[in-house]
């Protein structure tokens, strides 16, 4: 910025950066907003990327640092609702004037540390309120995705959306479903990592936002599962999305394991973020209306499951009886000799060399051997082998009754 300056153009701070500065927080990055045409800042800087030159940004390296620069400008038409279908460049009013919403339409001096604000922005960050700049339908038509970032940012710093920009956003609710599924799912994944996603997804629920985002019909149930939810001792990324998802799930009263393939498909989900999803909303159901009726193998291997820690948590926030039941359940079966999840006392590789050709019987069999350990009918290899002997010989017989 002061080498922007020393060739003679305005340098400032720009957007989420200043806002998260006023309101004493660390920004994750920062912005840099220019009158320097695009061209002249590649020419000042050797290191420079043209990532939106025709929309006046270019990425400028630095000592090791990215920083985006953006040259000052109004926008006009959005075609694919997303991207302006023309840009002019301007002054630094009129770009803090079509940006979304006031508390993002702020710019710094770095170097006084005064802050410039021509769109209310200061004000209402201290009401803490959200507001679209302008017509606040104008700004949704420009981009319906900021009824999601709206939602998020109310969520986030526990705000309220001012009455006519909320309005705006029911008014154009289905317009959401024009929005590309992906730019959907990572605002919706953004809320559901923040600690205050239980108020987010209320407020989108308030607003009808939910059916578009899920592409599902709007549901009026309250959102009290996901507001219970503590996923504070899950790793952070898909293990949360998955837990928060499955929460939100329970409140719409839709808790099915088949759900998972229309989410995956409404948001985007990544792999692992669709089978936690799956593998919860499956176990939950076995562990509210079917865990007292398992067998002792069922539930080590229930307990011992790759997604058993999120499912818990999910049913620590909608059926607390339940979750402590299981959990003194779970607590007397890890105690017990080999715990839940004991090594195999048999593997393929034993049988194999006891002269069994591989195939699919070996799975079941090996499965079975593997619950009489669990549940302590067989306490080392030989017993292992012996009980498998018996089984696949028993196979055997079946198989020469059927021919």
């Amino acid at each position: 910025m002061r080498t922007l300056r020393e060739h003679g153009f305005v340098a400032l701070l720009a957007g989420g950066c200043v806002r998260d500065e006023v309101m004493g927080l660390a920004p994750k990055d920062y912005d840099v907003a220019t009158d320097a045409r695009p061209e002249r800042v590649r020419q000042i800087f050797r290191h420079t990327q043209a990532v939106g030159e025709h929309f006046g940004v270019v990425l400028v390296r630095e000592s090791g640092c990215t920083v985006e620069v953006a040259t000052f400008r109004n926008e006009s038409g959005y075609a694919d609702r997303r991207r302006p279908d023309s840009v002019t460049f301007t002054d630094a009013e009129n770009d803090a004037r079509r940006r979304d919403f006031t508390i993002n339409g702020l710019f710094m001096d770095p170097f006084s540390g005064e802050v410039i604000d021509y769109v209310g922005g200061k004000a209402d960050l201290r009401a803490g309120v959200i507001r679209a700049i302008g017509d606040p339908a104008a700004r949704l038509g420009e981009d319906h995705l900021r009824a999601l970032r709206a939602v998020r940012f109310a969520a986030r710093f526990e705000f309220t959306i001012e009455e006519r920009t909320a309005e705006a956003i029911r008014h154009d609710a289905a317009e959401l479903r024009g929005v590309s599924r992906e730019r959907i799912g990572q605002e919706v994944r953004l809320m559901l990592l923040n600690s205050h996603r239980g108020r987010a997804i209320s407020l989108l629920t308030d607003l009808g936002l939910d059916g578009p985002v899920l592409d599902e019909p709007h549901s009026a149930r309250p959102v009290q599962v996901l507001a219970a939810l503590d996923p504070s001792g899950l790793d952070a990324g898909p293990r949360v999305v998955a837990a928060s998802l499955a929460a939100w799930a329970v409140d719409r009263g839709s808790a099915d394991a088949r759900l998972s393939a229309r989410w995956r498909k409404a948001l985007v989900l990544s792999n692992e973020e669709r089978d936690g999803l799956t593998a919860i909303l499956r176990d939950l159901e076995r562990l509210r209306s079917h865990w007292s009726g398992l067998c002792v193998a069922a539930r080590k291997r229930l307990a011992a499951g790759p997604w058993f820690r999120e499912t818990m948590v999910v049913l620590e926030a909608s059926a607390r009886e339940t979750h402590q039941r299981v959990m003194d359940d779970v607590q007397v079966l890890a105690a017990e000799s080999g715990g839940l999840a004991p090594e195999p006392l048999l593997t393929g590789d034993v049988l194999v060399a006891a002269g069994y050709p591989p195939g699919p019987r070996f799975k079941k069999v090996l499965d079975c051997v593997y619950d009489a350990q669990l549940e302590g009918r067989i306490r080392s290899a030989a017993e292992g082998l012996e009980l498998a002997h018996r089984l696949l010989a028993g196979q055997e017989g079946d198989a020469k009754a059927e021919d």
